[in-house]
């Protein structure tokens, strides 16, 4: 166990590392717009456009980062042709949006145990943003996988912390540990 994680209960540390999953939601940005800026040669030409109605400009990366990160169900139609489109013009996002949403279905399914398969797949394709998410992941994988697989989180505590971090901010310069703590209590 790392160094860092030995004086912290387990809840604490599996939350702490579900944050950080959470967090490396910008590395997703990132490769969307390091594909935009270096493979829009996948894309058609400008003048054959990936639209359905062959008509219109290209998706942004944010639009096509909504597509990959939301459940393909809740997609439009017109979403759907469009995301269908450009993995099939580039293999990069077809393997990126295979392995968003493999992973979604492991947090969302509390389907820890399938971590090391879907590491290796990452590993196997030609990501570094999602290499890099791999490491990190990788460092601390028991209690990533225990963030993934075990129901107990420590939302409720963290909403209490939140909650003091803001009643503390809102009496900055004001007044003393006395009428905080009445503040604290009394909310």
């Amino acid at each position: 166990m790392p160094r860092r994680h030995a004086g912290r209960p387990g809840r604490e540390r599996v939350a702490m590392e579900a944050r950080q999953v959470a967090e490396h939601s910008g590395s997703l940005r990132f490769l969307l717009n390091e594909w935009d800026a270096r493979t829009r040669p996948c894309l058609p030409a400008p003048q054959t456009d990936i639209t359905p109605s062959g008509g219109g400009p290209a998706p942004s990366p944010r639009s096509v980062a909504g597509w990959i990160l939301r459940r393909p169900e809740t997609l439009t139609e017109p979403e759907q042709l469009q995301l269908k489109n450009i993995s099939a013009n580039c293999p990069e996002i077809a393997a990126l949006t295979r392995h968003v949403r493999s992973f979604a279905t492991m947090l969302t399914e509390r389907q820890g145990e399938q971590l090391p398969d879907w590491l290796d797949a990452v590993r196997q394709d030609d990501l570094p943003s999602l290499h890099t998410l791999a490491t990190g992941i990788e460092r601390d994988r028991d209690a990533v996988i225990a963030g993934l697989t075990l129901p107990w989180n420590s939302g409720v505590v963290e909403g209490h912390v939140n909650r003091i971090k803001m009643l503390k901010r809102q009496m900055f310069g004001r007044a003393g540990f006395a009428l905080l703590r009445k503040r604290v209590l009394m909310s």
